[in-house]
Order: structure tokens, then C-alpha cells, then sequence
């Protein structure tokens, strides 16, 4: 099993191009919790508090570098952001990106079971090998790395987070340009009950900053709020030049 062992970490140190100080530390991070259960008397531990370790660090890496890329930008999208780039599957295609299922020490019922592919143990082991870099290496490799990843997937993470609640952002744009809070009004409700479509305007100050529907009010407002951050240039010189009370 040693033999084994070693390959996989040569192999995960070539694909990572990171030799180890310490190889203990990467057979560490690529042995899962079942290879423990099936070989008891082997000599070292799982991944798990390495995960635990990793987590925290990537969490900090990709909050410090948001903090320096968008510098004028609400903590409440870096926020979101990052809660985007640091989810279990952001995490989990990072560690298929460089094949980390196929070289995890895994136990043989749960490898059958599909285990090389579930995105909780790809996750979960990607935080390992964070956990392991950090220790081995230290702060600045690990930020090369953890930034490695985190600088493709940004703009996707970055659609994401402004999908994600339009209202909140366009309150947050609307009361620090405008002083102003967006109200929402229904403006119409057709069709039969099991199929109702509403329209929902919303509006900032004495303007209509923007129109949605869905088949709720919640949903109509959101596209309506989504419509308004499309044009916030002409709500913005509309709003200016008008004296409409805050909502």
C-alpha cells in the first residue's frame, strides 16, 4: 500500500507542479476517510483536518483578493461573490480540473459506490490539498494556487452573485447614487388563477426605473428590478434631475 501511496502523490505533484517538502502531508490530503476503514493499521491519518484547514484559508484568500479587485464594491455582492467561488461546486470542478478524484487513497465499496466523482469528497479533498499546500509551502504559494482557479471562474461567479437577488442591488445602487429607496407597485394581474401573470413596475424616486412579469409578485419584481440595473445610467440621470421622495 506504501508503493501505492507514493504514486499518487508523485503523480498529484506533477499535475499541480508543486513538489512537497513534506510528502506526508499530500498523502494526507489524498486519503479519504474509507481507506482508513478498510486498512486500519496504516500509519497515517485522512483528510478531514486538513480539509478543516483548507476551507478557512481558501475562504480568507478569495475574500482578500475580492477586497483588492473591486475595491469600491458593497460588502454585500463580495459577499455574494465569494459565496459563489468557495461553494461545494466551484470547489468540486476545481479538483476535477486537475483530476484530484482519480488519485485519492479511497476505500474499495466507496469507490464502487462512485465515490471518485461525488462532489462532496471532490470538494472536501480540494480543501485537503489547500490544507496541505498551506502548511508545506506556505501563505504566498498557496494564494498563487487558490488564485490560479479562482481568477477563471471569477466572471461566472460574478454573473452569478448579480443574478442572484436583483432587488438587493439595485436598493444598494439606488440609495447610495440616488438617496432613494425602490417601490415596487403592482400594475396589473391577468389570466386564470393557476396561470396568473403580474406585472410589477418599479419605481425610484418619481421615475419608472423598471418593468417585469412572472407568475408571482416576487417574481415579476425581481425582473422588474433586473430591467431597472440594465439602464441604471439613464435612471441615475433621471433621478438627479428630479425631486421624487424617498419611498
Amino acid at each position: 500500500m506504501g508503493v501505492a501511496s507514493d504514486q499518487h502523490v508523485r503523480a498529484m505533484e506533477a499535475i499541480i507542479g508543486i513538489e512537497f517538502h513534506d510528502k506526508s502531508l499530500l498523502k494526507r490530503a489524498l486519503t479519504h476517510r474509507s481507506y482508513i476503514n478498510e486498512i486500519p493499521d496504516i500509519t497515517w491519518e485522512d483528510n478531514e483536518r486538513l480539509e478543516f484547514l483548507g476551507d478557512a484559508i481558501i475562504d480568507f484568500l478569495v475574500a482578500e483578493y475580492l477586497y483588492h479587485k473591486f475595491p469600491e464594491m458593497d460588502e454585500g455582492i463580495l459577499t455574494a461573490i465569494r459565496a459563489n467561488l468557495v461553494r461545494r461546486e466551484t470547489l468540486a470542478r476545481f479538483a476535477r480540473h486537475i483530476h484530484l478524484g482519480e488519485h485519492l487513497l479511497m476505500g474499495s465499496g466507496e469507490e464502487q459506490s462512485g465515490g471518485r466523482e461525488r462532489t462532496a469528497t471532490l470538494c472536501a479533498a480540494f480543501e485537503a490539498l489547500i490544507g496541505a499546500i498551506y502548511l508545506d509551502q506556505g501563505l504566498d504559494v498557496t494564494r498563487e494556487f487558490v488564485l490560479s482557479f479562482v481568477r477563471e471562474a471569477l466572471n461566472e461567479a460574478l454573473d452569478r452573485a448579480m443574478r442572484k437577488d436583483a432587488k438587493t442591488r439595485l436598493q444598494e445602487w439606488s440609495q447610495a447614487v440616488l438617496h432613494l429607496t425602490p417601490r415596487y407597485v403592482t400594475v396589473s394581474a391577468e389570466g386564470p388563477d393557476h396561470a396568473k401573470i403580474f406585472t410589477v413596475e418599479v419605481h425610484i424616486g418619481d421615475t419608472v426605473a423598471g418593468r417585469g412579469q412572472g407568475h408571482s409578485k416576487q417574481i415579476a419584481a425581481q425582473a422588474a428590478a433586473e430591467d431597472a440595473l440594465s439602464r441604471l445610467d439613464d435612471i441615475e440621470r433621471m433621478g438627479k434631475g428630479t425631486h421624487g421622495a424617498d419611498g
